[in-house]
């Protein structure tokens, strides 16, 4: 039986335990998301289930802590606070920034521990493989509150409410900056199976960059490409959970 640390409940979120569930969903979010974001898809999956949302330091809760400086740093962490939850099949699913984590925590996991997770989900993500030289991060507090506006996944409540997102930006910059200056290392590829999704009008990733994740995986791949932009799933969460759901339960 899994117990539950002091660490585990600083990362951890289960918005909806489920003790006796054959697999475990790892919910990994976009650059300046909090674990919050993936309740809806906590309480959509089924009883067989079990919801881990990740919460990265920095930001709610965990706003007094320092964030991460690198996706490298970030993944070594997350690796540690999900071994103990190994104990059953493992999916990952990350959206944005959170694909490039997950596919760095998978490494690690498959790499240094021997676990192989049932599948990775790379949500609204080029490839490792497919570089982009994007300096977001680099600029004044106005011009990353613009480009949460324009990736349309940000309360307009919350971006609007000046102290409100004065509190976000620190998080928002650090979690840019992890992502704009990730480089990947070439290394073995995957043994677990790679879905890939995007929304075919995403300015932050083209479709066949999406499309690229193939090359990371020795085993099985499936691609999905769905209308819309960065945040396609929120138009379109029934039919990315359904898909989840199938690899979750497999056996």
């Amino acid at each position: 039986m899994t117990t539950l640390t002091e660490q585990d409940s600083l990362w951890i979120r289960r918005y909806h335990p489920r003790p006796d569930a054959a697999a475990r969903l790892v919910c990994l979010p976009h650059a300046g998301g909090s674990a919050t974001f993936y309740h809806p898809v906590s309480a959509g999956m089924p009883a067989s289930v079990d919801v881990l949302a990740v919460q990265y330091p920095g930001r709610q809760d965990r706003r007094t802590e320092p964030c991460a400086t690198s996706i490298a740093e970030l993944a070594d962490q997350v690796t540690a606070v999900l071994l103990p939850w190994a104990d059953r099949p493992l999916v990952l699913f990350g959206h944005s920034m959170g694909a490039t984590l997950g596919f760095e925590v998978a490494r690690r996991l498959q790499r240094d521990h021997g676990v192989v997770p049932r599948a990775l989900f790379a949500s609204a993500r080029r490839a490792p493989s497919c570089p982009r030289h994007e300096t977001v991060h680099l600029r004044d507090d106005d011009g990353l509150v613009q480009e949460m506006r324009q990736l349309s996944g940000t309360d307009a409540a919350i971006l609007d409410d000046e102290e409100l997102i004065r509190m976000a930006l620190p998080a928002i910059r650090a979690d840019y900056r992890a992502a704009e200056t990730y480089t990947y290392e070439p290394g073995p590829n995957l043994a677990c199976p790679i879905v890939s999704l995007v929304g075919d009008d995403d300015p932050k990733v083209t479709v066949d960059e999406a499309r690229a994740w193939s090359r990371h995986t020795d085993t099985a791949s499936e691609f999905h490409v769905f209308p819309g932009g960065h945040f396609y799933l929120t138009a379109h969460a029934q039919d990315v959970l359904g898909l989840l759901t199938k690899w979750a339960v497999r056996s």
